[in-house]
């Protein structure tokens, strides 16, 4: 049983029929969900189209170095589908999955009760939107939305707008209000930046040539920590540029440090602003010495560029609060991300921090795998251009667990099959 009909869940699914696997794809909604609910209007794709390396089902189209945006995206997952046919069920929550005492899987579902030798939790990992308990403290005519919840300017308010967190979706969603003509004021975390092009190339080619998306986690003395690591925010609208925060600035958008407390209307920030910019400036060049390296290294011709100068500075004074009404804002938008929700899933596979524990989506519960996380084994896992090798490793492994149960079975006489009752209506 694969729980998920995402990409982690298509691509599992091609490759357990690649293997001749029975197997059944549960969605709760609608093939591609979270990419039609949980994006903007703008949304593109940050990775190159080519990336796109779903298995069987490589990014065939007139635009490889573009960027898919939100339509196109849900189209390539639709053709990705009809390339192959899935036993794809739609409108199927699992809301409860056990082990029972003999070692099958009992999946507790919308549509009844299913059992299965083995599961796939492809779910991926934003699940419930996170929102800090300060946003309860904000006026009652101030406008609250998660930046899942969040399609375009024309859906707040007339005024200015407070947008909270820099990950991708916080700085692409900042801009985008920003074009709009909005008066945008950014709340700026510690998330780290990456150039979008470099001396000729796409950052991403540059990367994906020194092998960074295939390193796996293993290769990492703090993996943990890597796990938990923000990407880089960029963007690919308009055929791809840098987010560039100081720019931003100059041309007149508000920046803050990290939202530190509310108080009715009064808003505090940590006088972490400096640090913040600089930091991502860091990574960003940290990026290119990393790339240059690779160029002298490999004698490639490749035009000089030269690098990064800030175009913007915050003063010593720069101000650590905001008054929401004073500055015409009456909107605020929680770039704050997701928090993991398995809860539904009773089978002590979990860390003191709920993550799940695995070696490459292998749990240590028999039969049970995870796959579409991030870093679940290298930086790509997550994504379209790696979730396809994650889905192909679990496949083998899930095969290899078949036949040994098939020879377990013969030697004892046990049954080696389960009956799955198939949801009705």
């Amino acid at each position: 049983m694969v729980v998920g009909g995402g990409q982690a869940g298509l691509a599992a699914s091609y490759c357990l029929r690649q293997r001749g696997i029975d197997h059944l794809v549960l969605e709760a909604n609608r093939l591609g969900h979270e990419w039609r609910t949980r994006r903007w209007d703008s949304f593109c794709l940050v990775t190159p189209n080519w990336q796109c390396r779903l298995p069987g089902f490589p990014y065939r189209g007139p635009d490889p170095d573009g960027f898919m945006v939100r339509d196109e995206i849900v189209r390539y997952l639709e053709e990705y589908a009809a390339s192959f046919g899935p036993p794809l069920i739609e409108g199927v929550r699992v809301n409860g999955l056990r082990r029972a005492a003999t070692g099958v899987f009992e999946l507790s579902t919308s549509h009844g009760q299913l059992t299965a030798d083995q599961v796939v939790v492809a779910t991926g990992p934003y699940h419930t939107p996170s929102v800090p308990r300060m946003a309860e403290r904000l006026p009652a005519d101030v406008v609250q939305l998660h930046s899942g919840d969040y399609r375009s300017p024309a859906q707040l308010p007339d005024g200015a707008v407070l947008v909270v967190g820099t990950g991708q979706s916080g700085c692409q969603i900042a801009e985008d209000l920003h074009l709009a003509g909005r008066q945008v004021h950014l709340a700026v975390g510690s998330a780290p930046r990456v150039a979008r092009f470099y001396r000729g190339r796409d950052c991403v080619a540059w990367l994906d040539d020194m092998g960074y998306y295939r390193k796996g986690i293993d290769e990492f003395a703090d993996a943990d920590a890597v796990r938990m690591r923000v990407n880089h925010y960029v963007t690919g609208r308009d055929g791809g540029r840098d987010i560039d925060l100081r720019a931003f600035a100059r041309d007149g958008m508000r920046l803050y440090g990290r939202l530190a407390g509310v108080a009715g209307s009064m808003m505090s920030f940590a006088d972490d602003l400096r640090a913040n910019l600089d930091g991502a400036d860091a990574v960003a060049e940290g990026i290119k010495d990393a790339i240059d390296a690779h160029i002298v290294a490999h004698a490639i011709d490749a035009p000089r560029e030269a690098r990064y100068m800030p175009v913007w500075e915050p003063s010593a004074d720069h101000p650590r609060s905001l008054d929401l009404c004073a500055a015409g804002i009456t909107s605020v938008v929680w770039a704050t991300g997701f928090v993991r929700d398995h809860r539904w899933i009773e089978v002590p596979v979990f860390d003191g921090r709920g993550y799940p524990m695995h070696w490459r989506g292998a749990t240590n519960c028999p039969g049970l795998y995870f796959l579409g996380l991030p870093w679940q084994r290298s930086w790509g896992s997550g994504r379209f251009e790696a979730v396809g090798r994650d889905a192909e490793f679990l496949a083998g492994h899930i095969d290899a667990s078949r036949r040994l149960a098939d020879v377990c079975g013969t030697l004892t006489g046990a049954p080696t099959t389960l009956s799955v009752a198939l949801p009705v209506g």
